[in-house]
């Protein structure tokens, strides 16, 4: 087994991955950004590096950065979690030539199963069903257009490098093409940097199923049962559950020695996720995730396996020691995600500080996070907060356990998306396992949603109080400190005689503090844009832009997207509150901005 790990990652994953390192005595090494200092992930790890001068959203993409890490702690192996450099196989391969173990599948296999057309291709060889479509990337709006005219409207558009609903574009008629063939691409090489796109036949109301594999370098290929994530907003997955209430004994079986049969003719070791689509009883390939996924959680639940261990047993050149017949699927579990959301402001992402944070408990629950009471919650990364894990006998106690778990669940000072799933469980369609993915984007309406964010949504909390006056007339103080060195994380504690002890509550929040005043009850932040003094459009939020849709002299009118902002993984059209003519331009694709900067200036 290896001494130590470097996670290149950040968050609840990062912390899952340290707890595996840790119960198998494997020491551990995190890499944070500026924005990062103060996160659950850097005060876990063993030791920790700043790998983040740069633009926060953009340090843990800094290859050269990450492995210089690995090099300075002395790191044998490198743990990629999931997205940033996760699915990418050239960092993979340059992990391997650096001298570290690359946890994770071997890069060949990850570059000919991260690329969809190879992977659909691969898996046709392998026989197993494909969504009809292209198994080349198409590069003109003709060859969409052709798919169209064999299978018919609607068809998607999807980047080649893709996953997780970015880079996926819906095309409902001939005149759609050109517009979505192009933001296709762009958000291909924005979020994979990759390009190229192909296109398949849209199911119109399938539902969403992938089987966990597991495999060695020793020729053993286990599935380890399946999921349903059929409940996904604009195909992000919301809520995921194991096993499939849907399938029955043989699509089952069926499913997952397909997935199997696929991964090994992919030479595929280590953890991935086979991923399909189920729609009147038959199945089609989608993609292959090559790396551990958000839900494997509830895979662990049912079956008492601990799959990050195993990514590390794996990688460390060890055998898996049970056979296909030897896992047992028990009982039921479903994950909830716990964004800092608005799902009443369509599930805008929110920031704020944690004021309150006291996670559910009891028999049943499980909690991934990395957050404690006080943490700042801000827009440089992707908007999940915490992980939900309720299991239970069946799916029915699973639902009774969920309901209490989440009313337990006590969040202040942001809105989360924990009203929405409260109000999912009571939801006759996703009680009874009818939900598709596109239930919940086209049959659950907006008004239950506000009314469940209303009744269960956040209030913000209380103004800290004064401090104990007690404290002030302390005569040693004890005061913790983290200090950087040569890019290297410590943390020092010190005394000092006759001061007075500092006010907790006035910490500076950018700095992970508590002073950051809370969102208030009831605010309304469904508008991407504010217009300030009738004449500019500004940033509601930091982000990166990613186009910039208007031109100076042009004449727009109210509700025109001036350009599309993307914070937290999300893109968000950027809108004008009303007409006139562009006079100014501030941003360019590609600026960062931050929350209040003018983007563009109206006359």
């Amino acid at each position: 087994m290896f001494r130590k790990v470097l996670v290149a990652n950040r968050g609840e994953i990062a912390v899952r991955v340290m707890r595996a390192c840790e119960e198998l005595g494997v020491r551990t090494v995190a890499v944070y950004s500026d924005a990062d200092k103060h996160a659950g992930h850097v005060r876990y790890a063993d030791e920790a590096y700043n790998i983040g001068p740069a633009r926060a959203a953009d340090s843990y993409l800094d290859q050269a950065a990450v492995l210089e890490a690995a090099a300075k702690a002395g790191a044998d192996a490198i743990h990629p979690g999931y997205g940033f450099l996760a699915e990418n196989a050239e960092f993979a391969q340059n992990v391997v030539d650096s001298g570290f173990v690359w946890v994770g599948p071997d890069p060949d296999a990850m570059e000919a199963l991260g690329e969809k057309t190879n992977a659909r291709a691969l898996m046709q060889d392998a026989d197993v069903p494909v969504v009809p479509g292209t198994t080349a990337p198409v590069s003109s709006v003709e060859e969409i257009t052709a798919v169209a005219d064999d299978y018919g409207y609607p068809v998607a558009i999807k980047a080649e490098g893709g996953g997780g609903g970015r880079g996926l574009k819906v095309v409902h008629s001939e005149d759609e093409v050109e517009k979505q063939f192009e933001t296709a691409q762009r958000e291909g090489e924005a979020y994979f940097d990759n390009s190229s796109v192909y296109v398949e036949k849209y199911l119109e109301a399938p539902h969403h199923i992938e089987v966990q594999i597991l495999a060695d370098e020793h020729g053993n290929v286990r599935h380890l049962g399946e999921r349903d994530c059929s409940l996904q907003r604009r195909h992000q997955k919301v809520i995921e559950e194991a096993p499939s209430s849907i399938l029955d004994a043989e699509l089952r079986e069926k499913i997952g020695e397909a997935a199997k049969r696929g991964v090994d003719a992919a030479g595929y070791t280590n953890a991935g996720t086979v991923e399909f689509l189920v729609e009147d009883g038959e199945f089609y390939f989608m993609e292959v995730n090559t790396r551990i996924q958000v839900e494997h959680t509830v895979t662990e639940e049912i079956t008492g396996l601990d799959i990050v261990k195993w990514q590390l047993r794996v990688a460390a050149g060890e055998e898996i020691d049970f056979a296909q017949d030897d896992i047992a699927f028990d009982g039921h579990a479903m994950e909830f995600r716990i964004n800092a959301e608005n799902a009443a402001a369509d599930f805008e992402p929110a920031t704020g500080t944690l004021e309150t944070y006291d996670p559910a408990g009891g028999i049943g629950v499980r909690i991934d996070d990395a957050v404690r009471q006080g943490d700042a919650i801000g827009g440089d990364y992707d908007s999940m907060i915490a992980k939900l894990i309720v299991s239970a006998s069946d799916r029915e106690a699973c639902l009774t356990r969920s309901e209490r778990a989440l009313a337990e669940f006590d969040i202040e000072g942001l809105q989360t998306i924990i009203p929405f799933h409260r109000l999912m469980l009571t939801d006759k369609a996703f009680s009874n396992s009818e939900h598709t993915t596109k239930y919940l984007d086209e049959a659950v309406a907006q008004e239950r949603i506000e009314e469940a964010v209303s009744q269960w949504g956040s209030s913000g909390a209380d103004e800290a109080g004064d401090a104990d006056d007690e404290s002030e007339e302390a005569e040693t103080t004890e005061r913790e400190f983290t200090v950087e060195v040569n890019g290297k994380r410590f943390a020092v504690t010190l005394e000092e005689h006759g001061a007075p002890a500092i006010d907790v509550g006035a910490i500076d929040a950018d700095s992970g503090g508590m002073d950051r005043p809370p969102q208030a009850a009831g605010d309304d932040e469904s508008e991407a844009v504010s217009v300030e003094g009738g004449d500019t459009v500004t940033a509601e939020m930091q982000g990166t832009i990613l186009s910039v849709d208007v031109e100076e002299g042009e004449e727009i009118a109210a509700g025109d997207v001036v350009c599309v902002l993307e914070a937290m993984k999300m893109e968000n059209d950027v809108v004008t509150e009303r007409g006139g003519t562009v006079t100014d331009i501030r941003v360019a694709e590609g600026d960062s901005v931050d929350m209040g900067d003018v983007l563009v200036v109206l006359e």
